[in-house]
Order: structure tokens, then C-alpha cells, then sequence
């Protein structure tokens, strides 16, 4: 099996990237890209054309954008059980939520941040692929209403990496609003150890 190749920068997405590959346990070397010149290098941009991070590298193939990342290493990497079968009804829901997470939900906390909301209007909500703000964190908000341990239920998968930790971030510096059951969920996945590992290794104490 190729060791893998993994573009990052510890102040970014790349740390859901390096949770995931933790969790796989899969051999993987590290390749620290500083913001600039290092991301927008014409070797670097060969591989990423969006010259940002996370990227993998694994063999021939090359993923950036942290669900595909997450949901690729879960395939690649079975023996870790961390996606569930393929032919599963929740394997339906492991990917609806995976890219739940990707497209609406990121986009609309991201464009909330930046003091913009889709206009309170109809027409403009189905413009817009997640309607709004408010919509899109009431349809996160039913995921965790019955008191399960983990998105998909009792097992822990790729989903609660990449969904779980736009929750975390949501939870630790507000950008969602406090909801039922939320802050106990992500104080459960960022305890697992290969959560520990991946922030010790992005946040090196100094010595």
C-alpha cells in the first residue's frame, strides 16, 4: 500500500483531514504548506488547482476537500469500520449527511459569519441550495433529538469526523447556537484517542 501524502496547514481544515487519517491508521507523511507562496507554487497547484489545503495523495489518486477526504479514506481503509456497508440503509444516510455537511451547512454558517443571510423571501430560499440559516441548523439540530451516541446511531463513523467537527467548531466558538444534546456530543468524539493524537500533533506543545 502507497504511503500517503498529506498537504496541510495546522490553521485549517486539514485538521479534520489529519483526525480521519488517525482514525484509519493508515501510514501517512506530512507535508506543512504555509499560506501564500507555498499553496500557490506552480508545483503544489499541479496537484491542488485551488491551491489550498487539505490535499492526499495516495498513489494515483489525489483528494482535496475534507468529505471527500473523510469518505475516501473510510473506503479505502475498511478494516477501520469507519463507513458503513455499502448496500445498508445507512450507508444512504452516511452520505446524505456527509454532504449535508459540505453544502449547506457550511455554507450557511460560513456566509452567517460574514453578516449575510438568504433574504426572507421564498423565491430566494430556493434559490439558494440551503434555503437559510435558520433552516439548514433546525434539519441539524433533529440529527441528535433522539439522544443517540454518534450521527448514525451507536456506531462512530467518517460522518461524526467531518460533520462532527463542524459541530465541535459550532459549539466551542458559537457558530451554531446551543442545541439539544450538541455539547455533549462533541465533547464525546474530540475525547476518542485519535482525536487527541491528530490536535497533539497539529498543536505541538512547546517544549
Amino acid at each position: 500500500m502507497s504511503e500517503i501524502v498529506f498537504y496541510t496547514n495546522p490553521m485549517s481544515r486539514g485538521r479534520i483531514a489529519r483526525w480521519m487519517l488517525e482514525e484509519v491508521g493508515a501510514p501517512y507523511r506530512t507535508v506543512v504548506l504555509e499560506y501564500g507562496a507555498d499553496m500557490k507554487s506552480p508545483e503544489y497547484l499541479a496537484i491542488n488547482p485551488m491551491g489550498k489545503v487539505p490535499t492526499i495523495v495516495h498513489g494515483d489518486a489525489v483528494v482535496t476537500e475534507c468529505a471527500a477526504i473523510c469518505a475516501y479514506l473510510a473506503d479505502a481503509f475498511p478494516e477501520a469500520g469507519m463507513a458503513p456497508p455499502p448496500t445498508s440503509p445507512e450507508r444512504g444516510a452516511y452520505y446524505r449527511w456527509m454532504f449535508f455537511g459540505a453544502g449547506p451547512l457550511e455554507t450557511a454558517v460560513v456566509t452567517k459569519s460574514f453578516g449575510f443571510d438568504v433574504p426572507d423571501d421564498p423565491q430566494a430560499r430556493r434559490r439558494a441550495g440551503w434555503g437559510n440559516f435558520d433552516t439548514t441548523v433546525s434539519t441539524l439540530g433533529g440529527l441528535l433529538s433522539d439522544g443517540r451516541s454518534y450521527l448514525l446511531g451507536d456506531s462512530f463513523s467518517a460522518l461524526d469526523v467531518y460533520l462532527g467537527s463542524q459541530i465541535a467548531w459550532g459549539v466551542q466558538f458559537g457558530t451554531l447556537p446551543a442545541l439539544p444534546g450538541f455539547e455533549e456530543y462533541a465533547a464525546r468524539i474530540i475525547a476518542r484517542p485519535a482525536a487527541i493524537r491528530a490536535l497533539e500533533l497539529d498543536d505541538p506543545k512547546s517544549s
